[in-house]
């Protein structure tokens, strides 16, 4: 497994490539972890070129790719940051597919992202975390640590400058 969680690399998707995150979004069990907000989310492909637009095409204060593994490069989950203007702080977004879950690609994304943030001298990521969401240990184990938790979720916040 180490040899191939070395080989994750980010890829920045073309607008025909959101096939992928529509069907990661539209499948139950990749998310399971978004219960509490209401599970699988529509991305039908009438949304797609405005989506691409405000994520990839002319990014304004946030980072979207795939991550993808392998010789064959594929698509194995997203990463994301984006700034959030009424928290005043970037927050972070690591989704694995369901099938892809326990190879640690998650891990390895979420390092990836990262050191993306950083070198565009972003000084730290947040995530908030459904209290439930297994996700949190990921988070953890990649040098994140607990801001504050309320009764449905817990703030991580990682230091990246």
């Amino acid at each position: 497994m180490e040899n191939r969680i070395s080989k994750v690399i980010f890829y920045k998707p073309h607008l025909e490539d959101l096939w992928f995150r529509e069907a990661m979004m539209a499948d139950p069990e990749t998310m399971s972890y978004n219960q509490a907000w209401g599970g699988t989310i529509p991305f039908p492909r009438e949304k797609w070129a405005d989506w691409y637009n405000c994520w990839i095409a002319n990014p304004n204060k946030c980072f979207y790719r795939y991550i993808t593994t392998g010789k064959s490069r594929s698509f194995v989950g997203e990463a994301a940051y984006h700034y959030d203007p009424d928290m005043d702080l970037y927050l972070a977004d690591v989704i694995i597919s369901a099938k892809s879950r326990r190879q640690g690609f998650g891990k390895a994304g979420l390092l990836l992202l990262c050191e993306a943030a950083k070198n565009e001298t972003i000084p730290e990521l947040y995530d908030n975390i459904a209290i439930d969401n297994p996700g949190i240990n990921l988070f953890l184990q990649c040098g994140f640590h607990e801001e504050y938790r309320t009764e449905e979720i817990i703030m991580l916040k990682k230091q990246l400058i």
